[in-house]
């Protein structure tokens, strides 16, 4: 018995089901992004845009320049952004302000101490394996409240990742080769357009 392989480039007919199409999609669309982030290549990122159906607009790449809540707010653009992070080695940056986000969330006690500990060691400690540029200060609000945590006990360090990426890898985002392609992709002039 031969086996049939599906090529990975086959579009998938639309489930019979627009909720489970719509699952289908999200899934889809997830794995993409995992692909994505564990490549260091912008190519990846047009690859992605390039199939219609996932292709953010000219309006929506546009407003990415405008500020980097647009562009955080915008599935496709922290995707691009995070990719641009990785190729600049810096992506414990996004990985942080993204981390305190899901934090910020958690309303279990049990939780938040769990939660926070693990953003201490992965993000604040010194020789920390992601660790970011904080100021000692900083870094000691937060040791005081691992003991007990709430959900706004990173906040002071997030808005200074935040603002670090604004006021640096933000701009050089925006300058950027990536950026530029992307908005001509989006344009349909891209030169890595399918034609």
């Amino acid at each position: 018995m031969t086996a049939v392989i599906a090529s990975p480039r086959a579009p998938r007919p639309a489930p019979s089901h627009p909720i489970k199409y719509a699952q289908f999609r999200r899934k889809n669309w997830r794995n993409r992004i995992r692909f994505l982030l564990k490549t260091n290549s912008s190519k990846s990122v047009l690859r992605l845009i390039q199939n219609r159906s996932y292709r953010p607009s000219a309006d929506d790449v546009n407003q990415w320049a405008q500020s980097l809540d647009k562009l955080l707010g915008h599935k496709y653009g922290k995707a691009a952004f995070c990719i641009f992070l990785k190729s600049e080695f810096c992506e414990e940056n996004i990985e942080f302000w993204t981390a305190c986000e899901d934090f910020r969330t958690l309303t279990s006690h049990k939780e938040l101490v769990s939660k926070a500990s693990g953003l201490y060691e992965d993000f604040i400690k010194s020789e920390a394996p992601k660790e970011i540029n904080l100021d000692f200060h900083t870094k000691n609000a937060i040791v005081q409240s691992l003991h007990d945590p709430t959900a706004t006990s990173f906040l002071a360090a997030q808005r200074k990742v935040y603002s670090l990426m604004e006021n640096n890898s933000y701009p050089r985002f925006i300058q950027s080769d990536l950026y530029k392609e992307l908005c001509a992709v989006a344009r349909g002039e891209g030169k890595h357009m399918k034609h």
